[in-house]
């Protein structure tokens, strides 16, 4: 269980994490043998109801911000706790920012780490340009690459990669699934795989599930892999 009571931050914030019931897993993302792990993401797992559930609840209360601050201090802290020191993907609403006395304290209790941070967009709920603006600056000053998660799902499109210039961009399972079967979805993911390669963009194949789906991105030059074909959340 993640536990918040501890943090120097603003009485409300506290009291509001203190209401939230959740652990993390973590799924690993692997280069291209498959077994050499390069990152592992960083997934919330509420005990008593789904993540789903939980974002629709908190975005009628307007409270994700809430979500975002358990995000970034919760899985620092079960990462750290596991000992892992491969990159670490951590999952952040698009409207959503730190303000600096967070920042700050994020960076007192987690910034002296063996590990890259990378701060991977979610595809939902909604853009804001200004926020977005915010992200990428703070993300340059804290030296915390950025992921667009799921491109080609929800509002990750190239306007999203664009504004926010990331390192990985993760094409979305959607575009994955059956593709070593699928003309049309081999087109549109090699197509995507030299525009990204283009703006020096690495490319991760998310829901990866099946030998031949891990085989043709492979072989397409994607340069991360990720999914239960490799490696089940734990």
């Amino acid at each position: 269980m993640i536990y918040f009571e501890d943090l120097p931050l603003d009485k409300e914030i506290v009291e509001a994490l203190s209401e939230l019931s959740i652990n993390y897993v973590f799924q690993s993302i692997f280069y291209p043998d498959g077994k050499t792990i390069f990152a592992r993401e960083a997934l919330m797992r509420p005990t008593d109801m789904t993540v789903t559930e939980l974002i629709e609840k908190y975005t009628k209360m307007e409270k994700l911000h809430i979500l975002e601050v358990a995000t970034c201090f919760g899985a620092m802290q079960e990462y750290i706790l596991r000992g892992y020191t491969e990159n670490l993907c951590i999952n952040s609403f698009p409207t959503e920012y730190f303000s600096k006395e967070e920042t700050r304290v994020l960076f007192d209790y987690y910034g002296k780490q063996p590990f890259k941070v990378f701060l991977e967009i979610l595809e939902y709920p909604y853009y804001s340009e200004s926020i977005a603006r915010l992200k990428k600056y703070y993300c340059e000053q804290a030296k915390s690459p950025i992921s667009i998660d799921d491109f080609g799902s929800g509002i990750n499109d190239m306007k999203i990669v664009d504004t926010y210039s990331p390192a990985l961009v993760k094409i979305d399972r959607s575009l994955i699934t059956d593709i070593d079967t699928d003309p049309l979805k081999q087109e549109k993911v090699a197509d995507l795989i030299k525009d990204f390669h283009e703006r020096e963009i690495s490319v991760v194949a998310e829901g990866v599930e099946t030998k031949g789906e891990f085989e043709f991105m492979r072989d397409a030059g994607a340069d991360f892999f990720q999914g239960f074909y490799l490696h089940r959340p734990a």
